[in-house]
């Protein structure tokens, strides 16, 4: 419990030093990895019960050269790579959004630091400090998420692609 506490603590802290452009790149983390998540489960789990029933389909046929039955085949790879490439637009947009919004906290934080130095006459290291701390906790949050989130779209990307491919042969003439 106290690890977790000290989490707790970290992030708060975080959010508290970040400011709110913090909590909506930690909203875009969130949502981000609740997609990866949901698409793994159904890459391990559902997909291969997919993909069979779809082949029993296919095999039930008795006629599979007409075009017909070529349009029937299609149709049935179409639509299992529908499924498999659901939500890759809106995870593939959360990749980018979390550095930009990273930079948009980062900006907030010079305006910051303008801010006081043309309110106090000066350009002292205490003036500048709170306003750079808060752009580069902006900054360093919105590239983590990002960057965590990278590899996964790839990954899924790829596998809907191969995945199709093999499912493409695996339905014979």
């Amino acid at each position: 419990m106290p690890e977790a506490f000290n989490l707790l603590q970290s992030v708060n802290a975080l959010i508290d030093g970040g400011g709110p452009y913090v909590i909506w790149i930690f909203g875009t983390g969130v949502l981000m990895w609740a997609l990866i998540l949901e698409r793994g489960w159904y890459y391990f789990r559902i997909l291969p019960k997919e993909a069979d029933m779809l082949h029993r389909q296919w095999l039930e046929r008795t006629e599979r050269n007409s075009w017909c039955a070529r349009q029937i085949r299609q149709m049935l790879i179409s639509k299992l790579n529908a499924n498999m490439t659901t939500g890759f637009p809106l995870m593939q947009v959360l990749v980018p959004m979390s550095p930009l919004l990273g930079l948009v906290g980062t900006v907030s934080g010079m305006l910051e630091v303008f801010d006081s130095m043309a309110l106090r006459g000066s350009a002292d290291a205490r003036t500048m400090a709170s306003g750079v701390s808060h752009a580069m906790i902006c900054t360093m949050t919105g590239l983590a998420v990002s960057i965590t989130g990278l590899y996964p779209v790839h990954y899924f990307r790829t596998r809907a692609r191969r995945e199709t491919e093999l499912l493409s042969d695996r339905f014979s003439f």
